[in-house]
């Protein structure tokens, strides 16, 4: 005779009680910002991203280039020369250099330090293109200091047509070398299980503890972020 499903659950009711969940304000089909929290401070991938740029703040000199704008090299750069802004939108004012990075030709090689590439691949239809010449246009010696998401609401400004892509460390390392030598690519990955719960749900990072944010769990990634240089012996046969 088979045993009621209450004895058969008991266990797991046993672990709820153990470790019961209280999900408050979180138990709503709508998120508490529909701005990653930018309009509750700052948001937790924000907090991670700027994090990893303060730590690598000594390789944004020289010749730098940013997508979109160049904020990041004028607040983490250090002996910053020039700076330059890609886009692909000729709307863009900021933008000093047009062009789609999946086909940036018109970019001479080895002309850049410094590539600060964050929160963009994912928008892009063929990352493997745009890497390559995230690669091509660094000097030897150059670094790029990138950011991708592991998990992340859909930006509602460019609709649900226009943002192809979700990553983990392996699909980067993957992806990186193709064209730097792995002993140049660091790879870190930022985020927890909370962290990542608070960022989906539109809390802003001022709204977690530092120990909550500090704690990095491999299996639990919000943002993956990677330090990756041109070496100068790198040999110059790399396939798009």
């Amino acid at each position: 005779m088979p045993y009621p499903t209450w004895i058969s659950q008991l266990p797991r009711r046993v672990r709820r009680l153990q470790r019961p969940a209280h999900l408050g304000t979180l138990r709503s089909l709508q998120p508490l910002s529909d701005e990653w929290g930018f309009d509750r401070g700052t948001p937790v991938d924000r907090y991670y991203i700027e994090g990893f740029l303060a730590r690598y703040r000594s390789t944004i000199r020289g010749h730098v280039l940013e997508m979109k704008n160049n904020a990041y090299t004028r607040r983490f750069g250090s002996g910053v020369h020039t700076s330059a802004v890609l886009d692909i939108d000729r709307r863009n004012r900021a933008a000093t250099i047009i062009t789609d990075l999946m086909a940036a030709n018109s970019i001479a090689d080895h002309v850049f330090d410094c590539f600060i590439l964050t929160q963009t691949l994912q928008f892009i239809a063929d990352p493997a293109a745009a890497l390559y010449h995230a690669w091509r246009v660094l000097r030897p010696g150059g670094v790029l200091l990138m950011t991708v998401p592991c998990i992340s609401r859909l930006a509602p400004r460019y609709g649900l047509s226009q943002e192809y892509w979700r990553f983990t460390a392996a699909s980067c390392r993957m992806l990186l070398e193709k064209h730097f030598q792995p002993g140049q690519i660091t790879i870190q990955t930022y985020g927890n299980v909370l962290s990542t719960i608070a960022f989906l749900s539109g809390m802003a990072s001022e709204e977690l503890e530092p120990t909550e944010l500090q704690y990095h769990d491999p299996f639990f990634p919000l943002i993956i972020a990677v330090q990756a240089t041109k070496t100068s012996d790198e040999p110059n046969t790399h396939e798009q």
